[in-house]
């Protein structure tokens, strides 16, 4: 009985010793998830802030540059005539070119065309004026113009379209404010989403027949969900303290583990 008592007790401890590592391990892996989701919001910060001189062109045929000296040729002239901006504009493009994509077949959308202005001012001035006439003709398509945004902004725009298009069937005035938002102007009143989620819920609980978008679940929120708390008797309760930070923690890990 003494034998099975001793290796009994042996077991509960090595039980709370792998506790206390597992827990210090969580503890760290969450530290760092939440650090690399800083460092992500900050990249497509800044890759917002490099593109914030740029425009897109959406609906030009593909080919239509063919016969013009250079892309930002053809791009100068286009502005210039189709939207009719002032005589008095100096476009001063410095970039144009198509998206970085294969060609898509005859029957599909063409390409957008990228462009990057010298100045942020002049970008502001083509974009409102074209806007203002909501697009222009060209070869008998239709032309718009938006911002260049960051592909993870461009994402979270792109999840309101539903939400946009029901409202446009009920004449719901709304916009789109940066970086990723809904300003819907109800006769109640204006509301402003942050998340498709959330707007896809106000609506449906307002009668707006839309699909419910469920919240998606982060990889941070699946470790907090997984996470435990070690039970029983407890090992040395500093080194798992809250109130450390996790190099610290990962320090008190190794020194635990040599």
């Amino acid at each position: 009985m003494n034998k099975i008592h001793i290796r009994v007790k042996e077991a509960e401890e090595r039980i709370v010793s792998a506790e206390a590592r597992i827990q210090i391990l969580e503890e760290v892996l969450s530290e760092l998830v939440r650090l690399q989701m800083k460092m992500e919001a900050k990249l497509t910060d800044l890759e917002g802030r490099s593109r914030r001189d740029n425009v897109r062109i959406h609906g030009v045929k593909e080919g239509a540059e063919e016969n013009t000296t250079s892309m930002i040729t053809f791009v100068e002239d286009l502005l210039m005539k189709g939207p009719e901006l002032p005589n008095s504009t100096v476009l001063n493009t410095e970039r144009a070119h198509r998206v970085l994509a294969p060609k898509p077949p005859a029957e599909a959308p063409p390409r957008s065309i990228v462009v990057k202005f010298a100045s942020y001012r002049v970008k502001d001035e083509v974009l409102r004026h074209v806007w203002q006439k909501k697009g222009f003709d060209f070869q008998e398509k239709r032309i718009h113009l938006d911002h260049d945004y960051a592909p993870e902004l461009l994402r979270k725009r792109k999840e309101y379209a539903e939400a946009k298009t029901l409202l446009k069937e009920r004449n719901v005035r709304f916009q789109t404010p940066f970086p990723a938002r809904l300003r819907v102007f109800y006769k109640e009143g204006t509301v402003v989403y942050s998340s498709a989620e959330e707007a896809m819920a106000d609506m449906a609980e307002r009668g707006i027949p839309v699909t419910v978008l469920k919240k998606t679940t982060s990889v941070l929120d699946r470790i907090n969900q997984l996470t435990w708390r070690p039970s029983g008797r407890r090992g040395n309760r500093e080194n798992t303290s809250p109130g450390r930070g996790f190099k610290e923690r990962l320090q008190a890990f190794r020194r635990q583990d040599t």
